[in-house]
C-alpha cells in the first residue's frame, strides 16, 4: 500500500497517474475525491455528510465518517486479498485521519507519503482547475500534515509529478 496525503491541489492525483506508469506491477488507485463523488447527493451538502464552506473550509459529520470507515475497510480488504493499492487522501484531521487508516491497515506494509506544495502555488492550481471551492488549497496546505508521520515526503511546488513518482517508486521497488 502507498498512502499519499496532501492538501487540495497539491498534485497527488498527478503523482498517482505517474506511479501507475512507473511501477512495474499494476496498482489500483483510490482517492478521497472518488469517495466524496460516490456519496448520495444529500450527504454532499448536509451537516451529517460533508460541507464545503464558501471560504474553502471543509467539515464532515457522523454519516460521512461511518461511510468513510466502510470505504477504508474495503480498500484494506483489497490490499489483504493481494491487490497493490495507492490511496490519494486529504487528512483533514491530521494525525487522527492517519490513525483511522492505521487501524484499518493493521498488519499491512504501508508507505506513508506526504505531498507538500506551497500554499500560493496550490491556490493557483485550484483556480486553474475550476472545480474546487477557492480557499481549500490554502486552508489545507499545512493542516493536513499536522501530527502526521511519513516514510517519505515530496514537494510538488517546483518538482514535476513524474519526478515525485519515481522518488516514491524507488522506495517500493
Amino acid at each position: 500500500m502507498i498512502i499519499l496525503n496532501g492538501g487540495s491541489s497539491s498534485g497527488k492525483s498527478g503523482i498517482v497517474r505517474c506511479l501507475q506508469a512507473v511501477l512495474p506491477d499494476p496498482w489500483l488507485t483510490f482517492g478521497c475525491d472518488s469517495f466524496v463523488d460516490a456519496l448520495p447527493a444529500k450527504l454532499q451538502t448536509s451537516d451529517g455528510g460533508i460541507v464545503f464552506a464558501a471560504d474553502g473550509g471543509v467539515s464532515v459529520g457522523a454519516e460521512f465518517r461511518a461511510l468513510e470507515a466502510a470505504w477504508t475497510e474495503g480498500i484494506a480488504a483489497m490490499a489483504r486479498a493481494g491487490a497493490k493499492v495507492v490511496v490519494d487522501d486529504v487528512f483533514l484531521g491530521g494525525a487522527a485521519s492517519q490513525q483511522r487508516w492505521q487501524q484499518a491497515l493493521n498488519g499491512l506494509a504501508v508507505l506513508w507519503v506526504g505531498v507538500r506544495c506551497e500554499s500560493r502555488v496550490a491556490a493557483g492550481r485550484e483556480v486553474a482547475r475550476g472545480d474546487r471551492v477557492q480557499g481549500m488549497a490554502a486552508s489545507q496546505a499545512d493542516v493536513v500534515h499536522e501530527g502526521v508521520f511519513y516514510d517519505l515526503e515530496v514537494d510538488t511546488t517546483r518538482t514535476e509529478s513524474m519526478v515525485c513518482a519515481r522518488t516514491i517508486a524507488a522506495h517500493v521497488i
